[in-house]
C-alpha cells in the first residue's frame, strides 16, 4: 500500500477499549497494579509517537495482514473509519512498553505506513 491512505483517529479511547486494556494487564500485572495502570490510562492524555517507534519499545513482532483482527483494522481504515488511540504501560522493569490495548490496530497502521504517527495514551 502507499502511504497515502488517510488514517482517521478517535479524539480519545473508547469506553471498551480500557476493559480490554485490563484483561490483558491483569496477565502480566497483579490486580492493585493492574487497577492503578487502567485508571491513570484513563486519565492520560493523548501523546503521538510513530507506528515503527511503538514496535520496537514494545519488542513485539509484527502480525500480518491475514491476521483476522488487523484484516478488521486495514478494512476500516479503507473505509474511512476512525481508530482508537492506543493504550500503552511503560514497563519499567525491561524498558519495554506494553500495548495494554491497539495492537492489532498498530499491526493494521503500520501495513499502510510505519512512519504513521498514532495517537497513544501511555502511562
Amino acid at each position: 500500500m502507499t502511504k497515502t491512505t488517510k488514517i482517521q483517529w478517535l479524539a480519545d479511547s473508547q469506553d471498551h477499549d480500557y476493559p480490554a486494556a485490563s484483561s490483558y494487564l491483569s496477565l502480566i500485572y497483579d490486580p492493585a497494579a493492574t487497577t492503578k495502570y487502567v485508571k491513570k490510562l484513563r486519565k492520560a492524555r493523548i501523546s503521538k509517537y510513530k507506528a515503527k517507534d511503538i514496535f520496537r519499545a514494545s519488542d513485539l513482532s509484527l502480525l500480518g495482514v491475514s491476521n483476522l483482527h488487523v484484516e478488521h483494522d486495514r478494512k476500516k481504515i479503507l473505509a474511512g473509519q476512525s481508530l482508537s488511540p492506543l493504550l500503552l504501560v511503560r514497563a519499567t522493569s525491561n524498558q519495554k512498553v506494553v500495548i495494554a490495548d491497539g495492537y492489532h490496530r498498530l499491526c493494521a497502521v503500520y501495513s499502510f505506513d510505519e512512519d504513521a504517527v498514532i495517537p497513544c495514551k501511555i502511562v
